[in-house]
């Protein structure tokens, strides 16, 4: 077969991706004869495109599905995307005005058409970009958190936690979008890292009847308009006789309560604190302790209303009163000063824009009665996190977990199934379809001529994270009536093929800042409705960030298009270049200089394979030597399987990466292949190359989970191959048995030519001119590697002998050796260098001294750790009796 001089992964990926999906490769069923090994996409937004964070996460995914389907497990990667309520209603919004159109002026039916044809035009990009990274997804189980049966699952579940008293509706403070105009989560709402920097403004209130005034400081001068109280702390001497009297509120001369409260910290800003219940959740509960009337001024959409009490702000922007309210305050007499400050501000995840919060009627999920079995099955690690440093984390999270506010004012997301029959807060009932309801709606309201029309449906929707933590259930059609128990609303056990093998699934790999949003709850939802757990390990991978350490991000410019990298570096070049320096929870410090490193190791693949496929081979021919190298490297590689193994087991995907690109890049290509190499024009016997090409199918198989596409492509290079016969369903390799002193031998041959090397390159000898190698007679001999060494450092020559005189000389552990150069040697720098090597090895001789002198470490530390020390301290004294002799004869 005639071979590219060059790898062109351009023409290989298309070709062998189309491949795998005409065999139905990444298809997978339930089989009782393999073990199952799932694992579900974090599905992304429909909204998305492919950025450096999916990248690194689906690659890691696809590594692992890759792996387990060549170990002969029934392999399933389940891909999905999610419907994004607040970023696709956004987007559709916004398409929508640049045809002119006004949600406004749309029903809720028409926008519903507009959002499903922006979702189908749009919303499957990201699957397809995914496909040119080389996803092996089971892409015919592709899930929707809108399709039908997902949608109506999500109703259900609704409609169970609210009859077993899990969720209520109530008026609670929640975080406020104002640009989405939404409720949004605790956890949905972020916070720049060192905080922000605003205004700090000191108002002073007069005291009613006294010729005295209070000052407080705040950051929202806007707000002023809906105090109904002062706040001082009961212990405070400098107020205690102001407590009971009234303060007024400028502009709108409203007289408010000076009330006592523990919250108030005396020795924060001025100890006075205005209590603004409408507009602030520590506000809201001290208004609550006092019965303090409620005074909400801002409207949804951020501007000021009539409650403010002045007229020229109604109608206005929060922040644009703001402003206002500052300049009135200072010509009022009221602004005291006003200083910069660093404080933590709320913004939406979504919009960016500052979050308001806002006193609201919306549906809450009792987070702390359904999350204790989530709780516990992560802190006793019957769910293991990688790392473990985020089990504190999440163990924070779940002991002060709050009520989830599960309402989004949104028409794109499951309608939330209560329907309103009457006039009053209470007047509702809550069911999975309209007919379910009107039945439950005359029974509880004793009107039995109700009609469906007299029913009103709650115009909100769920929270996206409402529906996606069912997602390892809802993929598999759990909630499905033939599956569901409405009696106990519990998954009937025995009656779903695909949940019954596939569920719990293996690996959850995400991201940490999900661990809560997603984690934690699909945690809940799996023991609720399965009772157990829906993954048994969580990968939780870093945060990509540019080499100066900023987060990537389009804002910055500093996030590069991955299909952009892609096209430049290939997909195998990419993913290796993105798994180099991404240890499990630590951010990546990503350099486009990774992806060029993964490049160039493609390359040498290539070429490695071009070198030994040119092999011309002879049946005649035998070699003893070569024999040697086989052996040497079969334990090479199997230490490097074993080795892998640990890195997998203990979810070091990056680290098993690197140990088998040091095992081509340090040992196969240097060494094994320029050892049984054969010479110019010359043949190879059929042993070692049959015993290569074997190595060189082992090395592609540990690498096609990270490399899919060059290891196929060389896979069916090297031989013709069965219909079938693909790597990515070949054996995982197994390692053997691994002869150390074999390794040890080989490390000392080749530690020994490369000294060789060093001397040639010092004094400008030439590669390929032939040396005399002279061994001290007490050094410990060469073993079955003389031959390697002669002919890699070619020194056809090696003798045994005293120095010379007038030689370079090197140490190898404990052995000295000689290169007789006959008189082209520099005395005086030959013996500076050997001064410097001694000087060196005098240092690390005395740290080593040094840790072998601390008693607790000899005491404390496992025996074979000593032993290592105490072998480096004898060979360190060694090679300084060597160097020392060495430079006594040099005069």
């Amino acid at each position: 077969m005639s071979l590219s001089a060059k790898y062109d992964p351009k023409s290989v990926e298309d070709k062998w991706y189309q491949n795998w999906m005409e065999k139905g490769y990444f298809k997978s069923s339930p089989n009782p004869d393999k073990e199952p090994y799932c694992i579900v996409i974090p599905p992304p937004n429909v909204t998305g495109v492919l950025h450096m964070g999916h990248m690194l996460n689906n690659t890691i995914q696809d590594v692992l599905i890759r792996k387990a389907r060549m170990e002969g497990k029934e392999a399933l990667w389940v891909p999905g995307t999610d419907h994004a309520s607040i970023a696709t209603e956004a987007k559709v919004v916004r398409m929508l005005r640049e045809q002119g159109i006004k949600k406004g002026d749309l029903s809720r039916e028409e926008f519903m058409k507009h959002a499903w044809e922006w979702k189908e035009k749009y919303g499957g990009i990201i699957l397809e970009q995914l496909k040119k990274l080389g996803a092996s997804c089971d892409w015919d189980r592709t899930a929707f958190t809108m399709d039908d049966d997902y949608y109506k699952a999500v109703i259900r579940v609704f409609v169970d936690f609210y009859r077993k008293g899990y969720i209520y509706r109530g008026l609670r403070m929640i975080n406020w979008d104002v640009e989405a105009q939404t409720a949004v989560s605790n956890e949905e709402v972020q916070y720049e890292e060192g905080g922000e920097t605003v205004k700090l403004y000191s108002v002073q209130y007069p005291i009613k009847g006294e010729n005295i005034k209070v000052t407080i400081a705040t950051v929202r001068p806007e707000t002023i308009l809906g105090d109904t109280a002062i706040a001082v702390n009961p212990k405070d001497e400098r107020y205690k006789d102001l407590i009971g009297k009234k303060a007024i509120v400028p502009f709108v001369a409203r007289e408010i309560p000076i009330i006592a409260d523990d919250y108030v910290e005396m020795e924060f800003g001025t100890g006075c604190l205005k209590v603004t219940p409408a507009h602030d959740p520590n506000d809201y509960e001290i208004g609550l302790r006092h019965e303090l009337e409620v005074i909400d001024t801002i409207n949804d959409d951020g501007t000021l209303n009539e409650k403010c009490g002045v007229a020229k702000f109604v109608g206005k922007d929060r922040f644009e009163v703001r402003k206002e309210i500052v300049k009135d305050l200072n010509e009022g007499g009221y602004l005291l000063k006003e200083e910069e400050f660093t404080t933590r501000i709320g913004r939406s995840e979504r919009t960016n824009s500052i979050i308001e919060p806002k006193l609201s009627l919306q549906w809450f999920i009792r987070m702390k009665e359904v999350s204790k079995e989530a709780h516990r099955s992560v802190m006793e690690d019957e769910i293991v996190l990688h790392p473990a440093k985020f089990k504190n984390t999440y163990n924070h999270w779940m002991e002060n977990v709050r009520d989830w506010c599960i309402s989004r004012q949104l028409w794109w997301g499951q309608r939330i199934p209560a329907y309103f029959y009457g006039e009053g807060d209470e007047d509702f009932v809550v069911a999975e379809t309209t007919e379910e309801a009107l039945q439950m709606a005359r029974e509880q309201s004793g009107n039995v001529d109700l009609q469906s029309g007299d029913l009103n449906q709650d115009p909100d929707v769920l929270d996206t994270w409402a529906s996606s933590w069912l997602f390892p259930i809802a993929v598999f059609n759990g909630f499905k009536d033939e599956y569901y128990n409405q009696e106990n609303g519990k998954i009937k056990p025995g009656t779903n093929a695909d949940l019954d093998y596939y569920y719990p699934t293996s690996t959850l790999v995400t991201a940490p800042e999900i661990l809560f949003f997603w984690v934690a709850r699909m945690i809940i939802a799996g023991f609720e409705y399965m009772g157990e757990k829906p993954f048994s390990d969580v990968y939780l991978t870093g945060i990509v960030r540019d080499k100066i350490g900023r987060k990537m991000s389009k804002s910055l410019g500093n996030s590069p298009d991955p299909l952009e990298l892609i096209e430049q570096y290939s997909a195998d070049g990419v993913r290796t270049g993105m798994l180099f320096s991404s240890p499990a929870g630590n951010d990546l410090p990503f350099d486009v200089k990774l992806c060029e490193q993964g490049r160039n190791f493609a390359n040498k693949i290539w070429n490695a394979f071009r070198l030994i496929n040119g092999w011309e081979i002879d049946e005649s021919l035998s070699s003893e030597d070569n024999a040697i190298a086989v052996e040497w490297f079969q334990s090479k590689l199997s230490g490097a399987i074993e080795e892998v193994e640990d890195h997998f087991s203990k979810f070091r995907i990056s680290d098993a990466l690197m140990t088998i690109y040091k095992l081509f890049w340090d040992d196969f290509a240097p060494w094994y292949l320029e050892m049984i190499k054969p010479g110019f024009e010359q043949p190879i016997d059929k042993a070692t190359f049959k015993a290569t090409t074997g190595y060189l199918e082992t090395i592609l198989k540990l690498l096609h989970p990270f490399m899919p596409f060059i290891t196929e492509e060389i896979w069916h290079s090297m031989k013709d191959r069965q219909d079938g016969d693909s790597i990515m369903l070949a054996a995982w390799p197994v390692a053997s048995e691994v002869d150390t002193d074999k390794l040890k031998a080989a490390s000392t041959a080749f530690e020994i030519i490369s000294q060789v090397r060093n001397v040639r390159s010092s004094k400008n000898i030439p590669p390929k001119e032939p040396l005399t190698l002279v061994g001290n007679p007490n050094n410990s001999g060469l073993g079955d590697f003389e031959g390697f060494i002669k002919k890699l450092s070619h020194c056809p020559e090696i003798t045994s002998g005293e120095n010379p005189g007038g030689a370079a000389n090197f140490v190898v552990g404990r052995d000295e050796f000689y290169i007789p150069l006959e008189g082209s040697v520099d005395l005086d720098q030959e013996k500076e260098k050997i001064q410097k090597e001694i000087d060196y090895t005098k240092g690390f001789l005395a740290s080593v001294s040094k840790k072998l002198s601390n008693e607790r470490f000899v005491n404390n530390a496992p025996p074979a750790v000593v032993e290592n020390e105490k072998k480096k301290q004898e060979d360190a004294e060694a090679k300084i009796k060597a160097l020392e002799e060495s430079l006594a004869k040099l005069g």
